[in-house]
């Protein structure tokens, strides 16, 4: 038996599975750990899986091999994966950030190998992007993206067939990208002032502007002014992001899911593609952006595309 993990700043997600062709089974969810001492992911993990196998009557011992999808970035210690997450180790940006720790990175991979026989720690978008190019839209794309637009915003590229991972598995990064200087209301978990991220992730619009982003784009689809104009602000941050992916690595399909994106994904998706389309037209003729294949389960696929 397998367990698959997904680790995004809000939550956490495990669900088991026999193998790639079998369906996740007693999947379970809950606010990511963030007290504590710096271990508490990893045991927060491992707890699930506990109480998982005992409710689906399986011996927690036959769990062997795991899969992790994690927000990022990763920094290595001796070889093994800890989480330098802006969104979840409050000591990267400081208490300005508002994170109820002072961690500087969560330990993950050590905890989880100590029991494990095998465990693969990746990047979520990247997993995501194995899992969409594997089961979901970007099927036959040797040129592609997964882009998720959550709490967080998380990029996984593949070009020429060959899945972008870098020194420490940091490939992908663009939400850290900076956009604007001098907005101190745009401060990112990461420090960045003006990045992608401290500007449009889901925490940030919550931040900003005094409401979650649910409430933004449900009045901006009913047509309120102030709604709107944000809404737009929002989709030139987001869509020169996307843009400057397809430049840089000639991209024929970006894949789009993570919860701001896929609960508004009719309101927002040509409102994106709008910030590519006539651009360059010899670098984005044909670029097409999609709602993921996998729909909101893209993260649980994605830990199990890390097994096979």
């Amino acid at each position: 038996m397998r367990a698959c993990v997904d680790i995004g700043g809000t939550k956490v997600a495990v669900s088991l599975s026999a193998d790639s062709a079998s369906p996740l089974i007693g999947r379970r969810s809950e606010p990511t750990a963030k007290t504590g001492d710096n271990d508490a992911v990893a045991v927060q993990i491992m707890r699930l899986v506990d109480e998982i196998c005992a409710e689906q009557h399986i011996d927690s011992a036959t769990i062997d091999r795991v899969g992790v999808s994690s927000a990022g970035p990763f920094e290595l210690r001796d070889g093994l994966v800890e989480l330098a997450t802006p969104n979840i180790c409050g000591g990267i940006a400081g208490p300005a950030r508002g994170l109820p720790n002072e961690w500087m990175t969560a330990l993950l991979e050590a905890p989880l190998a100590r029991r494990f026989a095998h465990v693969r720690v990746e990047n979520d978008a990247v997993a995501a992007l194995e899992a969409e190019r594997r089961w979901g839209a970007l099927q036959g794309s040797d040129h592609c993206a997964y882009v998720t637009w959550s709490t967080g915003v998380g990029v996984g590229l593949c070009v020429e067939g060959r899945v972008l991972r870098g020194k420490n598995g940091n490939a992908g990064h663009a939400g850290h990208s900076f956009v604007v200087d001098g907005d101190a209301n745009a401060l990112c978990g990461c420090g960045n002032v003006g990045d992608v991220e401290g500007l449009a992730a889901g925490n940030a619009i919550a931040r900003r502007f005094g409401h979650p982003a649910a409430h933004l784009f449900a009045g901006a689809a009913r047509g309120d002014p102030e709604a709107l104009a944000t809404t737009d602000a929002l989709c030139r941050v987001m869509g020169r992001m996307l843009y400057n992916l397809i430049a840089t690595l000639d991209l024929e399909r970006i894949s789009l899911g993570g919860s701001v994106f896929w609960n508004n994904r009719d309101f927002l998706l040509p409102r994106l593609q709008a910030q590519i389309d006539g651009k360059l037209t010899a670098l984005t003729r044909g670029a097409v952006l999609v709602p993921a294949g996998l729909g909101d389960t893209v993260g649980d696929y994605g830990a199990l595309a890390l097994l096979d």
